[in-house]
């Protein structure tokens, strides 16, 4: 008998299994999302379609309704009047509203009111943020099943959305959909949406946004790999009205095809490759990518200073640097064929003499191993000293250079041998 009680104990979990099963069914019965889209469109048929009646609906509704569980229907029914069926499409046996973006009109004005309420719900409701990414992604993954007005009124949305902050640019992500990008709809969607944000915003902040995101190298995969070159993009876009569009992502590409070549050089010289060969390989960038001398003089003294581990000795430094810079005078020398060229080399050495301490008293030797090494002429040194120089170590600089500037003016009109200035 005691063997038969002991057998009797292990029945109490069988009890809270019962209890569980209970609130599982409960919580199934609870999950309908056709009754919450049943509340949702009476409340928006009665608000009618004053924006501010709907948002204070919406606001008053958060208390009584369960927007945390049904954040997906909620949003399917603001943007489309109703629940979508996966595509896109509205399902035929359910009710639908009218006061939604889809039957609005296609105006600016009137998706910026609509921007509104969704703001405020998402201010009031701040866990909803990450349901609306959602549903905006799951949108834009959608959009060959709606209508040409439907796609462009949820493109000026999207942008103004961009715009204030409510949602992040990664939600651009979506565009880059395969079939999206081979049928055009996402260059086009990317049109209306870029028009409405900058409209709001302007090109720079757009910028800052796809920057923070990783988007901003990306732009080009709108289209598809046989029309992802700048000069498509930059025609289409600018065809559309979006000339600054279009100029952000040449100026990106240009960034782009600058950092390759810094460190395309910077290997080359590491590998001591003659010079005839990374000059021919330079002017091959330089020419494909529409890239200026100016550009590539400074990227060649950034690349040429930055193979050297400087002496700490403000007294050693300055032998080390005339040295070395001697040895790629002749490299410089092939893209400083403009005044303009020889101007930002100078600038680039004052900068770099002023940005590490140890090369303050180098600058005036540099400058004259350059002139002597047909680097840098008359004309550029002397439109650098009387107005062209920056301000940064401005007194220190001129003083260096006050009388080898002297001896130059001297020479030209006297015609001097440089041999005669003395250092």
């Amino acid at each position: 008998r005691v063997s038969f009680m002991n057998n009797q104990k292990p029945q109490k979990p069988t009890l809270s299994g019962q209890r569980f099963k209970t609130r599982k069914r409960d919580e199934k019965e609870r999950f309908d999302p056709t009754q919450f889209q049943d509340c949702i469109i009476q409340g928006l048929t009665e608000t009618g379609t004053d924006l501010e009646a709907v948002a204070k609906f919406l606001d008053a509704s958060g208390a009584k309704l369960d927007y945390r569980r049904y954040a997906e229907t909620l949003f399917d029914i603001l943007v489309a009047g109703g629940m979508l069926a996966p595509g896109g499409t509205l399902a035929d046996d359910m009710t639908r509203t009218n006061v939604c973006v889809f039957a609005a009109q296609e105006d600016l004005e009137t998706m910026q009111a609509f921007a509104q309420v969704f703001n405020k719900l998402i201010r009031r409701y701040k866990y909803l943020e990450k349901g609306f990414e959602d549903e905006v992604k799951k949108l834009l993954l959608f959009l060959k099943g709606f209508s040409e007005s439907e796609r462009n009124k949820l493109a000026m949305l999207t942008g103004i959305l961009l715009a204030n902050g409510t949602l992040s640019a990664s939600i651009l992500n979506s565009l880059y959909n395969e079939n999206l990008v081979k049928e055009g709809v996402s260059a086009a969607f990317a049109v209306k949406l870029f028009k409405s944000w900058i409209n709001e915003k302007d090109i720079n902040a757009v910028a800052v946004s796809l920057r923070k995101v990783n988007m901003d190298n990306r732009l080009m995969e709108l289209f598809p790999a046989n029309k992802q070159s700048v000069e498509h993009f930059s025609k289409y876009f600018t065809e559309a009205g979006l000339k600054e569009l279009s100029e952000y992502v040449r100026n990106q590409q240009s960034i782009g095809a600058r950092k390759e070549l810094q460190k395309e050089l910077q290997e080359q010289m590491s590998r001591g490759d003659p010079f005839k060969d990374i000059i021919l390989y330079v002017k091959e960038e330089m020419k494909k990518n529409n890239i200026s001398e100016q550009t590539v003089v400074a990227i060649i003294w950034s690349s040429v200073m930055s193979t050297v581990e400087w002496n700490k000795k403000e007294e050693l430094v300055a032998e080390q640097a005339i040295k070395h810079l001697k040895q790629y005078s002749p490299l410089l020398a092939a893209f400083t064929t403009q005044g303009q060229s020889e101007l930002t080399l100078l600038l680039k050495i004052q900068e770099y003499c002023y940005d590490n301490i140890h090369f303050m008293k180098a600058f005036q030797k540099i400058v004259v191993l350059f002139y002597k090494a047909e680097v840098l002429s008359e004309e550029p040194i002397l439109k650098w000293y009387k107005d062209a120089h920056l301000a940064k170590g401005k007194s220190v600089f001129l003083e260096q250079m006050k009388k080898f500037v002297e001896w130059l003016k001297n020479a030209e009109e006297g015609n001097q041998q440089l041999s005669s200035y003395v250092e």
